[in-house]
């Protein structure tokens, strides 16, 4: 086995070995794209709690039983059995596996976020220093075409002042992750800025070029509570007399996943552990969280929040995150000197001052979600961290354990900023 501070600046003659923790939809989805590149890496283990889904994959990769585990920990019990690990649990768990797996030689491939409080998030960097491991942090939108393309035109605008931006996290997508899913509760996973957004505010800090200095936020839950839920509704949408003209029917929208190749598709796999098939979504929605009215959950993390931003020199961001949007690209608009950029993650458009004349960009990438592979995020983000890893090339990581920290550090402090209604100096 080998690390990539072992052979910086030379190539391997071999492909790396990768391990994958948790294969779920992110894990999956990683471990999917690596296929594309196979005289560079290779997928040689999997734990996954989930019998079905630990099985799918391990047939689809092609794993001897040896390689096949139940729990990261028994994986971790037998050492280093690769060069690199993709750890893609829920977040509750990233802590003592990337530790564990730092502490074993393993290179780490990290899903967002890091972990679900402020001093794990912290720990794991301290682990990834003390170890020497190399920790990428899976901020797909750093990665994007769109990304590379606005940071090379942002110049023509002059300097930054202000910087307004919207994450549309989308009505059944919020009800899915948020209402119903694994993301619903803080102290199951953690809250919804840093479950959803910490993309968003990683991004912006990359994009402007300079550390945020002050944070303020404001939100709450304000749809998806009990007193909400009408008069009439059942606890669950398979049997309700309200269902058909209710927005966020989880029979019409699971249903309609068995035949839209795109986004529903997707939540309906994880809904039905990757059956799709009649039967399945109509067990999942009579015994499943994700057959639940919207009104009847368990779920306390907001659905709507604004965080503003001052960074260093004086420039200023405003970020809406809000679930009350239909599913589509994040929007934002860049105020210069000398002109205005607006994005909406595939077309850039550059307003310039002095012309007075518009030019549009079009990065021609599929869409955002993660159905959609993150507007090729997610494969420039693998890509990237194979590269690395089989070229000896560190600088191809664009989100280092040590920069992403820091922007975790921000959410923790918007969030902290929402709870006390105080501007926190970060």
């Amino acid at each position: 086995m080998i690390n990539l501070r072992g052979h910086v600046g030379k190539a391997l003659d071999r492909p790396i070995t990768l391990a994958v923790v948790g294969a779920g939809a992110r894990g999956s989805s990683y471990a999917e794209l690596v296929t594309r590149w196979p005289d560079r890496v290779r997928v040689v283990a999997v734990a996954e709690p989930r019998a079905a889904v630990r099985e799918a994959f391990a047939v689809r990769h092609a794993l001897p039983a040896g390689r096949v585990f139940a729990d990261w920990k028994e994986l971790a019990a037998l050492g280093r059995i690769a060069d690199a690990v993709i750890v893609a649990t829920l977040d509750a768990d990233h802590l003592a596996s990337t530790k564990t797996f730092a502490e074993q030689g393993y290179d780490i491939l990290l899903e967002k976020p890091i972990a679900p409080t402020e001093a794990e998030s912290v720990a794991i960097g301290e682990a990834a220093e003390r170890t020497g491991a190399t920790v990428a942090v899976c901020h797909v939108m750093r990665y994007t075409p769109y990304t590379t393309a606005l940071r090379e035109v942002l110049p023509e605008i002059g300097e930054i002042v202000s910087v307004e931006h919207l994450e549309p996290v989308g009505w059944y997508h919020f009800a899915h992750s948020f209402v119903r899913g694994n993301w619903r509760r803080q102290d199951e996973a953690t809250f919804a800025l840093l479950a959803k957004s910490c993309h968003d505010l990683d991004w912006l800090g990359f994009v402007i070029g300079r550390r945020a200095e002050r944070v303020s936020s404001f939100g709450g839950l304000r749809h998806f509570r009990p007193e909400n839920r009408p008069s009439e509704a059942a606890g669950r949408c398979i049997d309700c007399p309200v269902e058909a003209s209710c927005p966020y029917s989880a029979a019409r929208m699971y249903r309609e996943g068995l035949r839209d190749g795109g986004t529903k598709q997707y939540f309906t796999r994880v809904m039905t552990a990757g059956v799709l098939t009649e039967e399945a979504v109509t067990r999942a929605l009579a015994e499943g969280p994700y057959g639940r009215c919207v009104y009847a959950c368990d779920n306390d993390v907001v659905d709507h929040q604004v965080v503003n931003l001052e960074y260093e020199g004086g420039v200023t961001a405003s970020f809406t995150m809000t679930a009350f949007t239909p599913l589509e690209n994040r929007h934002t608009k860049f105020f210069g000197t000398r002109g205005q950029l607006t994005g909406d993650g595939r077309f850039i458009h550059v307003y310039d001052f002095v012309t007075e004349r518009t030019t549009t960009i079009d990065t021609a990438k599929d869409g955002s979600s993660a159905a959609e592979g993150h507007a090729g995020g997610d494969a420039a983000l693998v890509r990237a961290f194979v590269d690395a890893l089989h070229q000896g090339r560190p600088e191809l990581i664009l989100s280092g354990i040590a920069e992403s920290v820091d922007s975790h550090l921000v959410v923790f402090g918007a969030e902290r900023a929402r709870h006390t209604g105080t501007v926190v100096e970060l």
